[in-house]
């Protein structure tokens, strides 16, 4: 379709439907958004805490569903954090130790929540580690593996990395996915315990995505919700410096390293 093509939109997604549940689970849903993106280190059992002591009378057990809904789990050192999916490939976590000192050393994707005024979307990004830039991402209206293959593909158009970190979930562990990763000469990093020190950048893009887009706005519909997605992303990659990388932005750090990297392509040949 040719509004998926202009928007770089999977088809599904525009297709979006409302999901199952009715208004007061959204509402609740919103709510254990904005509180695990202040703090993500919350599990089931204080998330409920903190609900029923804003008004909300929700159990343990219901909030626990809809997390799982929405794909969050607390963060904090733990074992078995992510659940691979049955007869699902393992592979090493490699960055333990590691200095991420270049671009394309490193790449990471996840996951995350993004709410809409009367339903939600999944979103998945891939960044490189050490510029913070987003290499590609993707939209859905469900948790099945194609917009992580499509992200995926379309961020392997900048380069190649030399690891590429995932979680162990359905959606990175699967044969569609790997089958991507395998094809190259990529070494695939899976994390294990400790993952809210090895997934931290790309915890700190969902959280400045939120509250600086999301949150202020009311999306309706998901052509709304991905250009204005679309439109921070541009604005995070291109003109939002960070100081880690010396008040340069994303974009500045990884394409003067990708212009280097043609560069010494074209002389080697």
């Amino acid at each position: 379709m040719r509004q998926c093509e202009l928007l770089g939109l999977v088809r599904s997604s525009l297709y979006y439907r409302p999901r199952g549940e009715d208004e007061e689970n959204l509402q609740v849903m919103r709510l254990i958004d904005g509180l695990y993106t202040a703090r993500p280190f919350l599990g089931s059992r204080r998330m409920s805490w903190y609900l029923r002591r804003q008004g909300n009378e929700v159990n343990r057990k219901r909030v626990q569903r809809l997390m799982r809904l929405m794909g969050l789990e607390a963060i904090y050192p733990k074992r078995n954090l992510s659940r691979a999916g049955k007869g699902a490939k393992h592979y090493p976590y490699l960055l333990r130790g590691l200095e991420v000192n270049r671009p394309d050393q490193v790449w990471a994707a996840d996951i995350t929540y993004i709410r809409l005024l009367h339903g939600y979307l999944y979103l998945v990004a891939v960044v490189d580690w050490y510029s913070r830039y987003v290499l590609a991402w993707e939209t859905s209206n469900t948790l099945d593996a194609d917009f992580c293959v499509v992200a995926l593909q379309r961020a392997l158009e900048h380069g190649r990395p030399e690891i590429f970190n995932t979680d162990q979930g359905v959606q990175f562990s699967c044969r569609e996915f790997l089958q991507v990763l395998e094809g190259q000469p990529i070494r695939v990093s899976m994390d294990g315990r400790g993952r809210a020190l090895d997934n931290v950048f790309v915890e700190r893009l969902w959280r400045s995505l939120k509250y600086e887009e999301v949150y202020l706005r009311e999306y309706e519909h998901v052509i709304e919700a991905v250009e204005g997605i679309g439109g921070w992303f541009g604005f995070y990659n291109h003109d939002r410096p960070h100081q880690g990388l010396g008040d340069r932005t994303p974009a500045e750090v990884y394409l003067s390293h990708a212009a280097k990297r043609r560069t010494l392509q074209a002389v080697s040949r």
